[in-house]
């Protein structure tokens, strides 16, 4: 395999950039006292303010599976995988109803995790710990998935073996448990530069000498029509439904991974939640036009059995090395900032609400920090022997079940942080829990039945067949559970929340 020298030569240099930043951060905005506590390290001391936390949100829900794998999508079936697009841009009104709110909660009572407003809201140990387990089941693979796209940048440039894998890896380690969130806070500014450069300088340039987006959705078309089974650059009438649920589910999703919440919290007000719920539609655009490089990428004539090396194998053929170089360098920088606050994210749970919530002796704020850096460290080399030494599928399929299991948080969290209910009815902890464990049931079964090769499943009803996402059924299952075992808990007058939450906790 050829080797790209100056290509690397370039991906080198930022990537060393980029890690002097990671280690600097550990100064940057220090308190007197160090990081000696989990609040310091895990959340930045919840210092950010608006344009940090954006470009933190941007890296965070932007990541370099992303900019891979959704253009591979596009370039291997057609029209379905702009789903990705539409999605993020219903996660705002999201964003902007429901985590202002949960920002204000979490601050007033110091929570630093999802599973610990679960704790004060429904004092339910049983109820935290699904909460938690949930989340850290559906990060490892998401993380895994990080390192599957800096591989796939590495093996463009011709970079053959494990080694430089590893290396990154010892470098994002080395930094993440020395300077916590605010590691990728500062890298977030530098990749998003870079990502937006990249973007920008694809989307006018490839187009151009391919002649023009007509000619370019021509091409693709007619290279779709090949496929097995052949796509197009439109959507199909048998797609509409999977189409739509996949686009609310994964948008429902998103906001419930423990990594998001984890950049919401950072925040320093609620009045910063807000102007980044109205800021970050920007990067919906980025990642419309993202997508498109899919399409460029057949128009283009790129051929490849792994769909995620599109992108890496266009830029290398269509643009001069060095700036080629500079492209893989962005997305594979844009694999540092989410896989470090996963990987904080999974180590708050872990540290708060698995270890913790078990303790006799509660840990000290020094105790929690340092549990909190080691268990960081396990969850990237977990993440990191995945990739090495098991199938690429396992990791993909792993992380498609990571969606519908996020999404059974919902009712838990979302119509948690009002304190009226569900239209006046305040769903009871262990309605909450049957809930949970029925759709957690439910969506692992249809995503079992076909072999966890798809979230899709088709649904059989009233002599009908609706293939969906298996969230959505799921997450209906999930809530009808929730409000029955509720209505029977009422009548009989048990399982009593112990809210440590007030109203104006909220407001």
């Amino acid at each position: 395999m050829t080797i790209h020298r100056t290509a690397f030569a370039v991906f080198c240099f930022f990537f060393l950039l980029v890690t002097a930043a990671g280690f600097y951060a550990v100064r940057w905005r220090r308190p007197a006292a160090g990081m000696h506590s989990l609040e310091e390290w895990g959340l930045g001391g919840r210092s950010f303010g608006t344009w940090i936390t954006w470009f933190l949100m941007g890296g965070d829900l932007y990541t370099a599976y992303t900019v891979i794998a959704v253009p591979a999508v596009l370039y291997g079936g057609g029209a379905l995988g702009f789903f990705a697009v539409p999605y993020a841009v219903l996660i705002y009104p999201y964003m902007m109803a429901v985590m202002p709110r949960l920002w204000r909660v979490c601050h007033r009572h110091g929570y630093v995790t999802l599973a610990d407003f679960t704790r004060g809201r429904y004092g339910s140990r049983s109820l935290t710990l699904a909460v938690a387990v949930t989340g850290v089941l559906a990060l490892m693979p998401y993380i895994a998935l990080q390192l599957v796209g800096m591989r796939v940048v590495l093996a463009a440039m011709g970079l053959a073996g494990e080694t430089p894998l590893v290396v990154a890896f010892l470098i994002l380690a080395a930094y993440t448990y020395s300077s916590g969130l605010r590691a990728p806070a500062i890298i977030a500014v530098v990749k998003d530069i870079m990502l937006t450069i990249m973007v920008v300088s694809a989307i006018l340039i490839l187009p151009w000498k391919l002649g023009g987006y007509a000619r370019v959705f021509e091409l693709a078309n007619r290279a779709l029509a090949t496929h097995t089974p052949a796509a197009t650059t439109l959507l199909r009438p048998a797609q509409f439904l999977p189409y739509a649920t996949l686009t609310l589910g994964s948008a429902v999703a998103l906001m419930l991974y423990p990594h998001t919440a984890t950049a919401v919290m950072s925040a320093k007000s609620g009045a910063v939640v807000r102007r980044n719920a109205a800021m970050l539609p920007a990067y919906s655009l980025l990642l419309g036009l993202i997508a498109l490089l899919g399409y460029v990428a057949l128009a283009a004539g790129v051929t490849t059995a792994d769909k995620n090396a599109a992108v890496p194998l266009l830029f290398l053929k269509m643009f001069p090395e060095w700036f080629a170089g500079f492209c893989l360098a962005a997305i594979a920088i844009g694999a540092l900032v989410p896989a470090a606050i996963m990987s904080i994210a999974a180590a708050n749970l872990f540290t708060r609400n698995m270890l913790g919530e078990f303790r006799r002796t509660p840990l000290t704020d020094k105790g929690e920090s340092g549990v909190a850096k080691f268990v960081s460290l396990l969850v990237k080399f977990g993440a990191l022997l995945f990739v090495l030494y098991l199938p690429l599928t396992y990791a993909i399929n792993l992380q498609l079940l990571g969606g519908i299991w996020t999404v059974q948080l919902f009712p838990a969290i979302v119509l948690g942080v009002y304190p009226g209910g569900l239209l006046g009815l305040r769903l009871r902890p262990r309605a909450l829990l049957s809930g949970w464990a029925a759709g957690m049931t439910c969506g692992t079964a249809m995503a079992a039945s076909s072999g966890l090769k798809s979230s899709v499943y088709p649904l059989h009803l009233f002599g009908q067949t609706y293939t969906m996402y298996a969230a959505i059924p799921a997450l209906a299952l999930n809530l009808f559970v929730s409000i029955v075992v509720t209505l029977i808990a009422q009548a009989t007058n048990t399982d009593t929340a112990r809210d440590l939450t007030v109203a104006e906790d909220y407001a």
